[in-house]
């Protein structure tokens, strides 16, 4: 899985590129930026991708410059595969105040923006197909990127019969990243992906679950301890603390966890 580093380019104005790359940005808009073929990323040095499609998803979510005109660098996880070559696309949350936010905000298709990667965990997550039997998954706003490049990786490989398992909380309806494509999958491949959302404010009539994510939730939504199963988290530092702790209550050693 590749993560990258964006260091808003030397022209304000890039928040997609399609070389071919794309985002969505908070708001949340969809960013295609252009990417050469498949190894053209430099984990040491940035190299420069053109904004090629910029999409608004929702109303809210490089090295670039902030209103103060200081660089700005983030992390962020493209959702394509690495069978996708000549593009990536990037979900990016936009903020109101963030000052990669504002880089993105003013970017505008033909834009480039500077990246590299991909970026190097201390304990660095490398996917075989059927190396568990199960993943547990969750994902706290747009920590469902790294989530959601994995289970399109899994689910579009005809021999890999791994099984997911995904909890999305998220505060609001309108906050949830990537549902269309989420309930696509959950349509598409039935018996090997199921998707349980959790809103702090949910809307009347909402048949997910409601409030934080729970230990019940954890049990009734993934798979149980065993050695086969392997359960992945990424969100908010604080979410990714109670999940944690959640996790280790419900006998997951440490070896069946992994946090992005």
């Amino acid at each position: 899985m590749d993560f990258m580093a964006m260091p808003s380019a030397d022209v304000l104005g890039v928040l997609i590129a399609i070389f071919s790359v794309a985002a969505i940005a908070a708001a949340s808009s969809s960013y295609f930026l252009s990417r050469k073929p498949k190894g053209c990323l430099d984990p040491q040095k940035f190299k420069e991708f053109k904004l090629i499609k910029k999409t608004q998803i929702s109303p809210d979510i490089a090295r670039g410059k902030d209103r103060e005109g200081q660089e700005v660098i983030r992390s962020y996880a493209p959702i394509t595969l690495d069978s996708q070559v000549g593009y990536f696309e990037l979900v990016i949350k936009m903020y109101p105040e963030g000052k990669m936010s504002n880089h993105f905000r003013e970017m505008r298709e033909g834009d480039y923006l500077a990246v590299k990667g991909p970026q190097t965990y201390k304990v660095p997550f490398n996917y075989k197909p059927g190396q568990v039997r199960a993943f547990g998954m969750i994902a706290g706003g747009s920590g469902i990127t790294p989530l959601f490049q994995l289970t399109r990786a899994i689910l579009e490989n005809p021999e890999d019969k791994t099984i997911v398992h995904l909890i999305y909380a998220n505060s609001t309806f309108e906050d949830i990243l990537l549902k269309g494509d989420l309930d696509e999958f959950a349509s598409k491949f039935p018996d090997r992906f199921k998707i349980y959302y959790v809103l702090s404010q949910p809307p009347e009539a909402w048949t997910g679950g409601s409030g934080h994510v729970s230990k019940e939730m954890i049990q009734n939504h993934c798979p149980p301890p065993a050695p086969d199963i392997q359960i992945l988290r990424c969100g908010p530092p604080g979410m990714n603390e109670a999940m944690a702790a959640h996790l280790n209550a419900l006998g997951y050693t440490s070896s069946m966890q992994y946090e992005f």
